[in-house]
């Protein structure tokens, strides 16, 4: 069995998450990047509280981590988190 450091987490698809990096040291596991999770969660937050648009929001990941995401990438990212945006009602 493997040891993986606490700021690794299992790859579970191709597609490298936001916030996540493959550092190729671990085969099958990504990195955690804990300053992108942590605007990543605070713009999400300003998302779900209708305090900014889903524009807004990925202009401003982009200004605090240099890395871009879609305004559908953080839509599915809020709905997944808060469980609202996109049901119907």
């Amino acid at each position: 069995m493997k040891l993986v450091p606490d700021n690794y987490v299992r790859r579970k698809s191709s597609t490298v998450p936001f916030g996540y990096e493959d550092d190729g040291l671990i085969d099958g596991y990504l990195k955690t990047i804990p300053q992108d999770i942590e605007v990543l969660n605070e713009v999400a937050e300003s998302v779900f509280l209708g305090e900014i648009s889903l524009g807004i929001g990925v202009d401003w990941l982009e200004a605090e981590t240099g890395k871009k995401m879609s305004r559908m990438g953080l839509k599915k990212y809020v709905d997944k988190k808060y469980e609202r945006l996109g049901k119907k009602s």
